[in-house]
Formats: structure tokens, C-alpha cells, sequence
């Protein structure tokens, strides 16, 4: 059987995880062993990482929101099903962002949803009805 040198491709691939490994302190940046290791585990946590950085983010959007809900006195929960009763569809991003940057008109989506909790079966029974004529035109 002939003997197989490392050419081309072998430093190439070899290349390509030192160049990732850039950064990187102590040996992990300098002996392709040790630069594999740690590439293949910081690419793992990165794709971990991308699913958490969303379950993150909703999370402090929830906050967000219930501070400022709670400054207005209600709290999230209320606020949440009170506008989903009017058919209000804002994000929670965009509610968080309205929270923080302009609580005037976060204080009127307040007051909106206070009208959906206080007659919920109403409220929906409204919004029924304009979709069904709608519908009809």
C-alpha cells in the first residue's frame, strides 16, 4: 500500500480550525489538537446559544411589560388577555419597546385592555360580528 502524505487538503481543513480558533488563550489558538477541541465545543455552544438568546429575550420583554403594567396598576397577565379580548395584535417586543421608550401610549393600550377584561364575552362577541360583515362587503 503506497504512504499517504498530509498534502493540500489536510492543511487546508488544519487552516481553516486555527483560523477559527483565533482569539483563543494558551494553546487553543496554536496546536491544532487542542484548537479542534475547542472549535468544536464553541460551536456547540453557539448553536445552544442561539436557541436560548430567543427564550432570553422573551423573558425580558415579559418583564418589561409587567413593570410597566404594574405602574399602570394592572399586571401582565390582565394585560395580555384583556388585549387579546379587543383583538389588539402588538408583540411583546414591540410592547416592551413601548413600555420603556413612550408609556403614554402604552398607558392607552392599558386602558384598552382593561375594557376587554372587564367585559370579556362582550367584547369578543363585537369583534365576531364587525369580521362577519366585513366578510360579507
Amino acid at each position: 500500500m503506497p504512504r499517504v502524505k498530509g498534502g493540500y487538503t489536510t492543511r487546508r481543513r488544519r487552516k481553516a480550525i486555527l483560523k477559527m480558533a483565533k482569539g483563543y488563550v494558551g494553546s487553543k489558538h496554536t496546536i491544532y489538537r487542542t484548537a479542534h477541541e475547542q472549535v468544536m465545543r464553541s460551536l456547540q455552544y453557539a448553536f445552544r446559544d442561539r436557541k436560548a438568546r430567543k427564550r432570553d429575550f422573551r423573558r425580558l420583554w415579559i418583564q418589561r411589560i409587567n413593570a410597566a403594567c404594574k405602574l399602570n396598576g394592572t399586571n401582565y397577565s390582565q394585560f395580555i388577555f384583556g388585549l387579546a379580548q379587543q383583538d389588539v395584535v402588538v408583540n411583546r417586543k414591540m410592547l416592551a419597546e413601548l413600555a420603556v421608550n413612550d408609556p403614554e401610549a402604552f398607558k392607552k393600550l392599558v386602558e384598552v385592555s382593561n375594557k376587554g377584561v372587564k367585559n370579556p364575552k362582550k367584547a369578543s362577541k363585537e369583534n365576531v360580528v364587525v369580521l362577519k360583515k366585513e366578510k360579507k362587503n
